[in-house]
């Protein structure tokens, strides 16, 4: 039986989540189960249902935290880096990664079914990671972060992420780069300095 009257809502909300991004850092998603989340906080299953619902809400809450610390990742480099901000945001991205394999792979790898529509306080978690780089390229260009540089940003993340996918999954390594961090670095320097030059 659960300890069902031990916790608060929020608590265990709170309690389902730790426990849920600790069991996807250690199997991913493939392997990821509420039932299995559920008995490692002393729970019923009924319990997670109740909390978060399904188990894609489950998973997305998961992923929005996942991005919550990616984020925090990323402004805790920028802290440190010195004059070359830029270089210290693609380091920061294949850092992350690597370090949270599991984790990052499952915010690509989870879709969401027809008809369930990502909650608008997840968007908003989420989108702060993409507003820390927005601010970064205005920077790096003397630009105010307007759409087009919003634009642009989203293509330099595809371009980092392209790689850093690639690093980790070992198609790099099969097409013989040896520095993928390298390259993705050297990618976003040159569509800048188009950018700036334009």
């Amino acid at each position: 039986m659960g300890r069902r009257s031990d916790h608060s809502r929020e608590q265990l909300e709170a309690l389902i989540l730790s426990a849920g991004a600790e069991l996807m850092a250690e199997v991913g998603l493939a392997r990821f189960s509420a039932r299995e989340v559920a008995k490692r906080i002393g729970y019923s299953i009924g319990t997670i249902h109740n909390v978060f619902g399904t188990y894609d809400r489950l998973v997305t809450a998961i992923n929005t935290r996942t991005f919550l610390l990616w984020a925090a990742h990323l402004r805790a480099r920028l802290a440190v880096a010195g004059e070359d901000r830029i270089a210290a945001l693609v380091a920061g991205y294949f850092e992350f990664a690597r370090a949270n394999t599991h984790l990052w792979n499952a915010i690509y790898d989870h879709h969401l079914p027809d008809g369930l529509v990502l909650p608008q306080k997840d968007q908003n978690a989420r989108a702060i990671l993409t507003e820390i780089v927005i601010g970064e390229v205005a920077r790096a260009l003397h630009r105010a972060p307007d759409e087009a540089v919003a634009t642009l940003t989203r293509s330099l993340i595809a371009t980092v992420h392209g790689h850093c996918s690639f690093a980790i999954g070992g198609a790099w390594a099969l097409m013989g780069e040896a520095a993928p961090e390298v390259a993705a670095l050297a990618r976003v320097r040159e569509a800048l300095a188009v950018q700036a030059a334009g």
